[in-house]
Formats: C-alpha cells, structure tokens, sequence
C-alpha cells in the first residue's frame, strides 16, 4: 500500500531535501522499515533504541495521532497521508 510521507526539514538531510515521500506497508511499523530500506539512518530518528516512537516525535495518519489509535501497529491505507512531525518545546 503506497502512501504519501510528510517529511519534516529536520530529517530530510536522510531524503535527499524531499519534503514528501512515497513508502509502503500495511502499518505505520512496515511503512518505517521501508523509509529505512529507501533512506538508512531515518528511523533510529523516528524509533527510540527499544523500537518505540520517539517521544518527541509525533505521527499522524491523516488526520490521527497515532498515540491516540495503535501505535505503530496503525493502519495505513492506500493513498493516505502520513505525517511525522517533531515535537517543539520551549517557554
């Protein structure tokens, strides 16, 4: 299942400068492994070293938080959009 991939300015140094990407998977899990296998380096930005998200990375599937659905087991259907967002902090 092909989706499109937001890419944040901070991780496209890994994408060649491009803002969107395709990858593939069922899951948001499968569509990582591929932004990996077409860009090596960028999950250990997106998986924290046990093989969960970030904490201060945010994943949205269309228009849903992923911490809020399944995780990394979030469905991701043909032709939706995913984006991976940083979190900001400051005060």
């Amino acid at each position: 299942m092909s989706v499109s991939v937001r890419i944040p300015t901070i991780l496209r140094t890994y994408t060649g400068g491009e803002s969107e990407v395709k990858a593939t998977g069922a899951t948001l899990r499968e569509l990582v492994s591929d932004l990996e296998a077409q860009f090596s380096g960028i999950s250990a930005r997106i998986l924290d070293d046990t093989g969960k998200l970030r904490r201060f990375v945010n994943v949205y599937v269309g228009e849903e938080d992923v911490r809020f659905a399944e995780g990394l087991d979030t469905p991701t259907p043909d032709g939706t959009q995913v984006s991976i967002i940083p979190a900001v902090a400051g005060g």
